[in-house]
């Protein structure tokens, strides 16, 4: 190893740690990063989510965690928020691409979660409208001014001046090497922002993870879902930046992947333990290590938009 790269790694730069019963922020390199866990909503909170967004919520939904970014010295902000995530979830008659998923029960699940008798029915202000029940998302963040909804209207992100990366260019990828250095670890958290069961018939959830190395920050934001006999999906978006970069660049990178459950199943360690069809770490490698053309084209036969990888880079001038 490089005797300038190995010092580099180990020199822990100047840098703020602060910390509240809820959350926790890290202030380096002019970044101030917040993560805030909680408990998961009460009812009057639901209430008053389920109310804006027209759908019922995940059966664990925790509406106030948030991580957010901002890069004081260009004030460029970048976050990830349970109520921003559920807004991108398709609400309405699912088209082509939204990656529906149509089995014999889903209509009896739907109902079990409008049903006026059901604990976790509708408001009675609430009309009770078409959503995917699955609720995929290919939700990688937003900027705290636009929102969801407005960026995804608009087609574009002036504020953020995301633009494509260039495949030729080795600094608007991410390291892997780098982030598998044993480098001190600064500041991390783990963010769950919405997890649901789907009536006893697989599970799906959003979980946001970051981490700040001396020589770097990444995110790792990842939608997994399972329906049982059915498919698995996994959405991920990573977040990278190095704080040796000048002028400062962020990449994101966005992968989907989804394989029919079967063919996931195959690859159990043991077949008759079915406990890693249950974390999401072990469905994503197993999907991303299936040829691209298999998982992220093919998939399931659901003709999912969010199949594929694309990267995107922001300079912050």
């Amino acid at each position: 190893m490089d005797t300038t790269l190995a010092n580099e790694t180990l020199s822990v730069p100047e840098h703020k740690l602060s910390e509240s019963p809820n959350s926790r922020s890290i202030e380096i390199h002019g970044w101030r990063i917040t993560s805030s866990t909680n408990p998961i909503s009460n009812a009057n909170d639901c209430d008053a989510l389920q109310a804006l967004l027209g759908v019922p919520l995940p059966e664990m939904t925790f509406g106030s965690n948030f991580l957010t970014l901002e890069h004081v010295p260009s004030s460029w902000k970048y976050s990830f928020s349970t109520e921003e995530a559920l807004k991108a979830v398709k609400r309405g008659e699912l088209e082509e691409g939204d990656g529906g998923v149509k089995v014999g029960y889903a209509d009896k699940w739907l109902q079990s979660r409008t049903d006026p008798s059901s604990a976790l029915s509708m408001p009675d202000v609430v009309a009770t409208k078409p959503y995917d029940w699955t609720y995929t998302t290919t939700y990688s963040g937003h900027h705290p001014s636009e929102g969801v909804e407005k960026s995804s209207a608009s087609g574009s992100i002036p504020e953020s001046r995301w633009t494509h990366a260039d495949p030729e260019e080795s600094s608007h990828s991410i390291p892997i090497a780098e982030l598998m250095r044993p480098d001190p670890i600064l500041f991390h958290a783990q963010i769950p922002l919405f997890e649901d069961e789907l009536h006893d018939n697989g599970s799906s959830d959003l979980l946001v993870r970051i981490r700040v190395m001396p020589t770097c920050l990444f995110i790792l934001a990842r939608f997994t879902l399972r329906v049982d006999s059915v498919l698995f999906r996994t959405h991920d978006t990573r977040i990278y930046h190095s704080f040796a970069s000048d002028p400062p660049l962020v990449i994101r990178e966005t992968s989907g992947w989804e394989a029919p459950y079967d063919r996931i199943k195959r690859n159990l360690p043991k077949r008759n333990d079915l406990t890693p069809l249950t974390d999401p770490t072990f469905i994503a490698k197993i999907l991303s290590d299936m040829p691209a053309h298999v998982s992220q084209k093919e998939g399931a036969n659901t003709a999912w938009r969010g199949l594929g990888t694309r990267r995107m880079i922001a300079v912050l001038n």
